[in-house]
């Protein structure tokens, strides 16, 4: 059985239900559309901050944040279209804005779709008409977010999109990965390391861009919870980010459609002709070995 129910608090909150596999997911659409907890049987598997998702000053530090018009950060936070020079703050807009709930479903799954729509606030920094939705959807050990991207403008609408979702960890000497690279980009430096499936996790802070993967799934396994989760997703998304700091319990594996700087860059930037619709897919799976 599948239900959507809705809570009442001092905001809405949305909870996808599969009975039968006892998995859910908890969804803020006016908090960014953030989804703050996908539960598998009893096993919780994402990472959430509480004291910094109560504080509306801070970002959130937890969940399934959602990235768009860009993802990663610009230089001086900058860009120009059309000799115009524009500001975005790292990861664009949508991740603080409030969504509109605009379809659920309890019939074949537990779905949830949130739409977010382009407003004279956000052409201030982004001159573009658009319509993005998301939609969640869970069913047994799965959980799908499939993407749609509108452009309502006149000209092709420019942008990368993705997620930042944060994973519960308790040890992470215990992960190991399967990306589909052999190397990766760090932020800090900008050097090139190779990669054979693990971190060293004795580093203040770990942020590597993988930009060259191949095929469309990459795994994490954590042996101490027993836990494999298979992330598949849609030809779009071309980069993969991993990111983490010592002493939380959580790691992010984070599927980008273009790295960062790509607005000013082009490298892997999508276009949505006017008028047209792009679709996109994300899909994680959670298997207890």
């Amino acid at each position: 059985m599948f239900t959507v129910t809705k809570q009442s608090q001092s905001e809405p909150v949305y909870v996808l239900n599969d009975t039968e596999s006892q998995s859910s997911l908890t969804i803020f659409p006016d908090r960014g559309g953030i989804a703050t907890s996908w539960r598998v049987g009893d096993r919780e598997l994402m990472y959430l901050d509480a004291d910094r998702f109560t504080d509306p000053s801070l970002s959130v530090r937890g969940g399934f944040p959602i990235l768009f018009p860009i993802c990663g950060n610009l230089p001086d936070n900058a860009y120009s279209i059309d000799g115009k020079q524009y500001s975005l703050k790292q990861h664009g807009f949508a991740r603080d804005l409030p969504w509109q709930v605009t379809h659920q479903s309890s019939t074949t799954d537990a779905s949830l779709t949130i739409t977010l729509e382009s407003n004279e606030a956000t052409r201030q920094v982004y001159p573009f008409d658009f319509s993005v939705s998301f939609t969640y959807r869970i069913r047994g050990n799965e959980l799908v977010i499939d993407q749609t991207y509108t452009n309502k403008s006149a000209t092709p609408m420019p942008f990368s999109s993705g997620l930042h979702p944060y994973f519960a960890a308790p040890n992470k000497e215990h992960l190991t990965f399967e990306i589909g690279a052999d190397s990766y980009q760090e932020k800090q430096t900008g050097e090139i390391h190779s990669f054979a499936g693990k971190f060293d996790f004795s580093q203040a802070e770990i942020d590597a861009a993988f930009t060259n993967v191949k095929g469309n799934v990459a795994t994490a396994s954590d042996a101490g919870q027993k836990l494999k989760l298979t992330m598949t997703s849609s030809q779009q998304y071309r980069t993969i980010v991993f990111w983490t700091v010592a002493g939380k319990d959580f790691y992010c594996l984070e599927p980008w459609t273009g790295p960062r700087n790509s607005l000013n860059t082009g490298v892997d930037l999508l276009h949505v002709a006017p008028g047209e619709t792009m679709s996109t897919n994300i899909t994680f799976t959670a298997d207890f070995t």
